[in-house]
């Protein structure tokens, strides 16, 4: 089995999976940012002349242009998509690091297929296929790395790493506008070639991380490889198999694995109503990757360029470099995100989000009714604002979010449905961006600004805060919110923190099940039901781990 650490144990090897973790989400962010600058090369749509916009097109001709860009673009998210989707069914089979070695070489492959068009014979066939095989192994990944990554990970630094995910995703895109702009000055194919081929490169050193780094001690148990558990385990923490240290951490695992086996769901029961309310809380997970795509962050990040080109009327010299400007600015705003997410909460940064994103785009689409000069750059300004706030809100929280608000039984199924949400509407705004650009340069940005105070008001009345509440907390706001007649969002509000015996009574008193999982789990670990404070807070944190 897959147990190597290449020689590294503690700091070093979690390091190195964080490393192979992250870039492998800069590669996400890289072809993202990629496309926004090649789109309107010349060497580009010389290679590719059905992509290319005349000077002068007829109404017919742009549309079907705007509609082929669109398809070329988005099709790599049709990739994803699928990529998502063999994760969730054979991930569990074949464990975290043989999918991402497998992913990373299915995106190289891709990678390699779009790099060699032959241009003059069926040059746009090849590139769309090429888009969607890296966008599989795409899927593959970014299904697969935050799961690897937190089961090697402790659970008191999740949010900070998904955050961190989050800024890589801006840190690739920021590489690929500048590498991009740098190889506009480029005279032949290479101008495109190289870009697309830089890829490979991310790609490797995800492979060659998946290759040498271990599988998660998290799978091993479930495959009943207890050795192997507790020897990658030892090899994490710098300690030996038979230390107390990694016994017990063991020991929790095992007795977390088993609780997760007892609490297995169904998609029949997703659909419950009543005091656990699961249906309601997978659509609220689904919604952020929803208002995600549909509040236009992906039109902005996929079509910069093009946006700043064709809509508010800049040379395309500019045009490059202001996307290159949008990219850094991007990469700079997530910073903020790793000291809110925690303090301001997740609620809290929804609605900043929703509202920023909302007036910026306000502003966006108010200056460009009239094209004038001076009202393109008001337009500019509002879209830097959008991606400003973008970064530090809706970037990481529709991440984070699923795997909080889902009951545990329905946990895995809710965040597989979240983040075929992301995959299916990115497809959907990526395609349809150009075209309605093309027909209304100001009606694309009301559109997204409707649906971000739209967000703006569901997230109001739905979204529960969950930042410092344990999993068990959440479900006894769910029953007690129905029990009582209330907003959940209300009950979160006026309801303390509770201790671990408090929610066990709690959930006593509302007929949940979870003081009964909470007790097999403290028998299983030789616990007494008196035991309290530090030890239920590890035993409710190895839960929300897995």
């Amino acid at each position: 089995m897959w147990t190597t650490t290449s020689g590294l144990t503690g700091r070093s090897l979690r390091v190195s999976i964080t490393i192979t973790a992250v870039v492998g989400f800069s590669l996400f962010g890289y072809n993202q940012g990629m496309m926004a600058g090649l789109l309107n090369g010349d060497e580009f749509v010389r290679s590719f002349p059905i992509l290319a916009m005349p000077d002068n097109p007829s109404a017919g001709q742009k549309h079907y242009i705007d509609v082929i860009r669109g398809a070329v673009t988005s099709c790599y998210e049709l990739g994803c998509f699928f990529g998502a989707l063999f994760s969730m069914f054979f991930g569990e089979r074949l464990g975290r690091t043989r999918v991402i070695f497998m992913g990373a070489n299915v995106l190289t492959i891709g990678a390699l297929i779009t790099t060699v068009c032959f241009t003059g014979k069926w040059e746009v066939g090849q590139f769309v296929i090429g888009r969607v095989v890296s966008g599989i192994g795409n899927g593959m990944n970014t299904a697969t790395i935050p799961v690897w990554q937190s089961e090697c990970s402790g659970a008191h630094n999740r949010g900070f790493l998904v955050c961190f995910e989050g800024a890589m995703i801006a840190g690739g895109t920021f590489i690929a506008y500048w590498l991009v702009f740098g190889m506009s000055h480029a005279a032949d194919t290479v101008q495109w070639r190289f870009p697309i081929a830089f890829q490979i490169f991310f790609a490797l050193i995800v492979a060659t991380g998946a290759l040498l780094l271990p599988d998660s001690p998290s799978w091993f148990v479930k495959r009943g490889l207890d050795n192997e558990a507790c020897a990658v385990l030892a090899k994490i923490k710098g300690s030996t198999p038979d230390s107390d240290e990694v016994l017990t951490d063991f020991n929790f695992l095992r007795a977390d694995v088993e609780n997760s086996k007892r609490s297995q769901a169904s998609w029949k029961t997703v659909f419950t109503f009543g005091k656990t309310q699961e249906f309601q809380r997978l659509l609220i997970g689904c919604s952020g990757q929803f208002f995600q795509q549909f509040t236009g962050c992906n039109a902005a990040i996929y079509y910069s360029t093009l946006l700043f080109q064709e809509n508010l009327g800049m040379a395309k010299y500019l045009s490059l470099i202001m996307g290159g400007v949008f990219a850094s600015v991007y990469a700079l705003a997530t910073i903020p995100s790793f000291f809110m997410i925690e303090r301001v909460g997740r609620r809290n940064l929804y609605l900043i989000g929703f509202l920023g994103q909302g007036l910026s785009f306000v502003i966006t689409f108010a200056c460009l009714i009239k094209e004038t000069e001076e009202n393109s750059k008001g337009a500019a300004v509002g879209i830097f604002l959008f991606i400003t706030f973008f970064a530090f809100t809706l970037l990481p929280l529709p991440w984070i979010y699923p795997p909080e608000i889902n009951p545990l039984r329905t946990r895995t199924i809710g965040a597989a449905a979240s983040t075929c949400t992301n995959w299916i509407c990115n497809f959907a705004v990526v395609m349809f961006t150009p075209l309605f650009s093309g027909q209304s340069p100001w009606g694309v940005y009301l559109f997204f600004a409707l649906f971000n105070f739209i967000g703006l008001i569901f997230g109001f009345f739905f979204y529960v805060e969950t930042a410092g509440r344990e999993l068990e907390e959440v479900d006894i706001i769910y029953a007690k919110a129905h029990v009582d007649g209330k907003m959940a969002w209300r009950v979160a509000k006026e309801m303390p923190k509770l201790t671990f015996e408090q929610i066990a009574q709690q959930s006593r008193d509302l007929g949940l099940d979870t003081s009964d999982q909470g007790a097999a789990e403290k028998n299983e670990l030789g616990m007494s039901s008196s035991d309290n404070g530090d030890n239920g807070q590890e035993i409710e944190e190895t839960r929300y781990k897995e």
